[in-house]
C-alpha cells in the first residue's frame, strides 16, 4: 500500500520559506532502517513520522535527518500538528499529543499561529572546543553548552547574518550542533540565531524549534528575566519563532504552510 507524505513550511506563513519538514502519518509500526531511508529520499533537515497510540492518548512522533534520528526537533513537530488539523484528523480545538524521546509535547492551534509546549534546555558556561572559534570564524564573547548543542554569542546580528562557517571542521565536533547568536539589530525581533548541524546531516538548519528551547532561557537570563521573545533565524530562508519561557518548558509558536502532498509507492 501507498504511504502518504506531506512536505510543510514551518515557523513561515509563506510557501518556499522557514524549514522544510517530511510528515509520514504511519497507519501501523514502521521499521526503523525504512524511516531512516525515507528521510534520506526526502533529504530535508527532518521527516516526521507519527502514529495514532492504540490507548487513544495521541500520537508517538519520531524525527529523523537524512543521518540520524534526533531526541527532539521543533519545526517537524509543528509540521505534523499542522497536517493533523489541516486533514481533519484532530478539529481545531482539540489539542495534539505527542509522545517523544523528550517525553510527551503538546500543541494548540491559535487562530494562524500554532503553539508547542517543549521542555526548557538550558545551557550552562562551558569552555569552547580547540576547533570551534576556528570553524566558526567570527569572535565569540560567550561559549555555552546544553545537551545537545553548543551555544556562541556573537557581537552583532551583522556578524551572524556574514558569518561562513567550516562546515567540514565543525563535522569533527563531538556534538550534535552550534547556534549562534546576537541581539537583533531590527525593532521587529529581540535576537537573532543561526543553526549548525553537519554532525547529523544537516550543514544549516533553516529554523530550529529545538534551539530556541536554549536561546529563550539563555536571553531570557541576559535580559533580567523577560519571558516573551520574538526571534528570526537568519538563514536563507529564515524564519520566526514566538518564543515564551514559562519555568520548566518553552511554549513556541509559529505558522506553517503545506507545498507538497504525495505518495511513497
Amino acid at each position: 500500500m501507498a504511504q502518504t507524505i506531506f512536505q510543510v513550511d514551518s515557523f513561515t506563513n509563506q510557501p518556499f520559506a522557514g524549514n522544510p519538514a517530511g510528515v509520514c502519518i504511519l497507519p501501523e509500526p514502521a521499521d526503523e532502517t525504512w524511516m531512516q531511508h525515507v528521510a534520506r529520499e526526502m533529504n530535508l533537515s527532518e521527516t516526521a513520522f507519527l502514529q495514532q497510540r492504540s490507548d487513544g492518548d495521541g500520537y508517538d512522533l519520531r524525527w529523523f535527518t537524512p543521518a540520524a534520528e534526533v531526541d527532539l526537533c521543533g519545526h517537524a513537530t509543528l509540521a505534523s500538528a499542522h497536517i493533523l488539523w489541516e486533514t481533519g484528523q484532530l478539529q481545531d480545538d482539540q489539542e495534539a499529543r505527542f509522545h517523544t524521546r523528550s517525553g510527551l509535547l503538546t500543541a494548540s492551534k491559535k487562530r494562524e499561529w500554532i503553539e508547542m509546549d517543549f521542555p526548557s534546555k538550558p545551557e550552562q558556561s562551558a569552555t569552547a572546543p580547540r576547533d570551534l572559534q576556528k570553524a566558526l570564524g567570527v569572535r565569540m564573547i560567550y561559549t555555552g553548552r546544553n545537551q545537545f548543542d553548543y551555544l556562541v554569542e556573537v557581537a552583532s546580528e551583522e556578524i551572524v547574518r556574514a558569518m561562513q562557517p567550516d562546515i567540514t571542521l565543525l563535522k569533527t565536533l563531538p556534538v550534535r550542533g552550534v547556534m549562534v547568536t546576537s541581539r537583533a539589530d531590527s525593532p521587529d525581533y529581540d535576537f537573532v540565531s543561526r543553526f549548525f548541524a553537519p554532525a547529523v546531516g544537516v550543514n544549516e538548519d533553516p529554523v530550529t524549534g529545538s534551539a530556541h528551547c536554549c536561546l529563550g532561557p539563555y536571553w531570557s537570563k541576559k535580559n533580567a528575566g523577560q519571558t516573551e521573545f520574538r526571534a528570526f533565524q537568519a538563514s536563507a530562508r529564515g524564519g520566526i519563532v514566538r518564543v515564551k519561557v514559562a519555568g520548566e518548558r518553552v511554549i513556541l509558536g509559529g505558522q506553517a504552510v503545506t507545498v507538497l502532498h504525495g505518495k511513497l509507492l
